[in-house]
């Protein structure tokens, strides 16, 4: 029975990842294509990471402190790497006209 539970959270992890990597793809801007990998890939990683613990029941405690390391790594970077792609001024889609950074940022500047 552990083997078929491991397994279904294997195949699920490798279909959030699937569709992360499509987001990737598909996606039309810098910001997004971050956000539809990040969030898909976390869950992804986090699902193929507990999956593998029910296979390999020796590996549990191990496999968890790297599915810990992955949900606060993965979210950290990609909000670095948005936020460093904001102020090299990469351009957002073309239909987006709401830049909540760029606003507080002129709004904190104001106030100085």
């Amino acid at each position: 029975m552990t083997e078929i539970a491991g397994s279904l959270l294997i195949l699920c992890g490798a279909f959030f990842l699937f569709s992360a990597g499509l987001g990737m793809l598909r996606m039309p801007d810098v910001y997004t294509r971050m956000q539809a990998g990040t969030k898909a890939s976390t869950l992804g990683n986090m699902l193929v990471l507990a999956g593998v613990a029910f296979l390999h029941p020796g590996w549990t405690l191990k496999l968890f402190i790297v599915i810990y390391f992955v949900l606060m790594t993965n979210p950290i970077s990609s909000h670095a790497l948005a936020r460093a792609a904001h102020h090299r001024g990469v351009p957002m889609a073309g239909d987006m006209n709401a830049d909540a950074l760029r606003d507080a940022e002129a709004s904190r500047e104001n106030a100085q």
